[in-house]
């Protein structure tokens, strides 16, 4: 039944059909993460830097009533300019979505669940959601974390957003059974900011051995893997300043009585104000840096499943 509900590209089905590697990638970063022309800009590079690393992208939304799975350029644009006017979709949201044919950019938690509809393994995003500071009274948790236990797809980040509560966000992945991988670090990544000061499961340094755990995961008939891939050092913020910004931006969404799906696009706003856009400059370079990593990923997976 969920096949009937996909709608796959014609280069995204011939890179299924022929077993060649294929990454997903998220569209909310481009409705609700980026101002249009940004997110379309971003759009089509994250797609460029997949392929030059010898993957094919599938960049996932819901249009028209359907899960599109890989876009052509022109639905990009349309998504692009949506923007906010376009549905944030997660994981509750998709039966009513596709009900209504309404448009959405898909999270985490939902192109997760939709790519392993379709069939793939490795997906790419900028930081996974996770638990809100303040938790402990509001419960807002994301869904990220729940379809990270369950669906055995990997997903390669930059941590979490900072704006999260990253101690109890890593305690939460611990107790669904997930595995974070420190690509070539010891320190969970923050986002914006290269260390977090929490650690991570395991350290690896290649992609090789990250397909294998990932393989090995499946196997076992468990959920997914996170990827923790720091942003490139020349364009990550420090963390004191970062931390000083976000803290305000926080203060401003409980002033103003922001809560729910709106906060995380409030304070991302909010961030590339009070950076004088340095914000967003780094959250284009780490989702660009996690697409190159998440295709290595991905040739190295089909290159195991090939030589079995």
């Amino acid at each position: 039944m969920t096949s009937s509900l996909l709608t796959t590209s014609a280069a995204v089905s011939a890179a299924l059909d022929a077993r060649r590697p294929v990454v997903a990638l998220e569209s909310t970063i481009i409705t609700h993460g980026m101002p249009y022309p940004q997110n379309l800009e971003m759009a089509r590079e994250v797609e460029a830097v997949v392929r030059q690393n010898g993957a094919e992208p599938a960049t996932i939304a819901v249009m028209d009533g359907r899960l599109r799975v890989g876009l052509e350029d022109g639905d990009l644009e349309a998504l692009a300019r949506a923007g906010t006017s376009a549905a944030k979709a997660s994981r509750r949201d998709l039966s009513s979505l596709l009900a209504t044919g309404g448009l959405a950019g898909t999270t985490v938690a939902t192109t997760m669940q939709i790519s392993a509809m379709a069939g793939i393994a490795v997906f790419a995003t900028g930081g996974i959601g996770g638990v809100h500071r303040g938790a402990e009274t509001s419960f807002d948790i994301s869904a990220d974390l729940d379809e990270l236990g369950r669906t055995p797809v990997a997903v390669v980040c930059a941590g979490a957003k900072s704006i999260l509560d990253i101690a109890k966000t890593l305690e939460v992945l611990e107790t669904r059974g997930v595995p974070v991988l420190g690509f070539g670090t010891d320190s969970f990544p923050a986002f914006w900011a290269r260390q977090s000061g929490h650690g991570v499961d395991q350290r690896v340094d290649d992609p090789e051995t990250v397909a294998q755990i990932i393989a090995l995961q499946k196997a076992l008939g468990m959920g997914g893997v996170l990827v923790a891939n720091p942003i490139p050092e020349a364009d990550a913020l420090e963390p004191e300043e970062i931390g000083a910004v976000i803290g305000r931006a926080v203060e401003e969404a409980s002033a103003q009585g922001i809560g729910g799906k709106a906060v995380t696009p409030f304070l991302l706003k909010r961030i590339f104000e009070l950076t004088g856009g340095r914000s967003l400059r780094a959250n284009i370079a780490l989702v660009k840096n996690n697409a190159a990593l998440a295709a290595r990923i991905a040739v190295a997976l089909q290159q195991a499943d090939s030589a079995q």
